[in-house]
């Protein structure tokens, strides 16, 4: 029907959502840019994207026609790569997604060796605690803290993320120290709530239960959406957290938090990587995921994982 040049600069202009940052980005006149998708929806008699004077979307139909124009060119990638060796240079852009504390504790001071390893990679690193959405945000892989919601989605499982109870010492000075799950309400205790979508009922405070996990409505003053503002919660006394034990490690160890109820740690957190699609994954897509599980593994308990993402 057409050919993978034009595949790739419809793929790239819906991505950037802009004709002119995607010819910028190809080293093409955006009149040529302009010209393959005008060719592209008289072949398809369809409109593929929506134009305006300031975006571009994709339609209806341009969703799913981009869907499989990106599985069409990782095909492209791999058939053109499948008799390289693993020590083949690789090449082209790479968009992940990041939780926020995860992409600056961990990932950003381990990337530099990465890109000496791999120099002709592209990394386009979105860090958010907000789920997004792979296929409409044009996201190769996303790394997820917590359960996987989504079954459309492929998941390969890299551990679970150690949690603590935590507080500051001028907050536990006001309150005082709990020692049991009971003092928690006797002593008054409040709680930082944390959810990804403010208005949403929060969680409450986790804590085990039997077999499993229970959770005791805790008050509090303050919500937020975002892991490092609920860090600094915590730090300036605002109430008591609940976070993952290696983004806490440095200010447990210099104690600007203490951990409270050592006993009653809640529920230690998966940590998974997220792809659309089991196949069409790129070799570039691949390296930067098992790269990811090498760095990750001194902060996860690797007690239950799952299969692994293959092509």
């Amino acid at each position: 029907m057409t050919n993978l040049e034009a595949l790739a600069i419809f793929v790239r202009i819906a991505d950037m959502g802009s004709f002119t940052h995607a010819a910028e980005s190809l080293g093409i006149q955006k009149g040529r840019a302009s010209n393959v998708v005008r060719q592209l929806e008289a072949q398809l008699g369809v409109r593929l994207l929506h134009r305006s004077t300031r975006t571009v979307q994709l339609s209806e139909d341009g969703r799913g026609f981009y869907t499989r124009a990106r599985a069409l060119l990782a095909d492209a990638e791999e058939l053109g790569s499948m008799f390289l060796g693993h020590d083949a240079p690789l090449h082209g852009r790479l968009r992940v997604d990041l939780p926020t504390e995860f992409a600056r504790t961990t990932v950003m001071p381990a990337l530099p060796a990465f890109l000496d390893r791999y120099p002709d990679i592209e990394l386009e690193i979105s860090s958010t605690d907000r789920r997004v959405d792979l296929v409409q945000e044009g996201i190769d892989c996303v790394l997820r803290v917590g359960a996987i919601v989504d079954e459309t989605l492929v998941a390969r499982s890299f551990g679970k993320l150690p949690m603590v109870n935590a507080a500051s010492p001028a907050y536990l000075q006001r309150h005082g120290i709990p020692r049991t799950l009971d003092d928690l309400l006797t002593q008054g205790h409040r709680m930082v709530h944390y959810t990804p979508t403010l208005g949403t009922r929060p969680s409450g405070w986790d804590y085990p239960d039997g077999d499993g996990f229970a959770t005791l409505a805790l008050p509090g003053a303050v919500s937020v959406n975002n892991v490092q503002a609920y860090h600094g919660a915590g730090l300036a006394g605002l109430g008591l957290i609940q976070a993952g034990l290696s983004s806490l490690k440095p200010y447990l160890a210099n104690g600007e938090l203490i951990e409270v109820l050592p006993g009653l740690r809640p529920a230690p957190l998966p940590v998974s990587v997220v792809v659309a699609h089991r196949q069409n994954l790129s070799r570039r897509v691949r390296v930067f995921i098992d790269w990811l599980e090498q760095i990750l593994q001194p902060d996860l308990d690797r007690t239950a994982t799952a299969a692994p993402v293959s092509s």
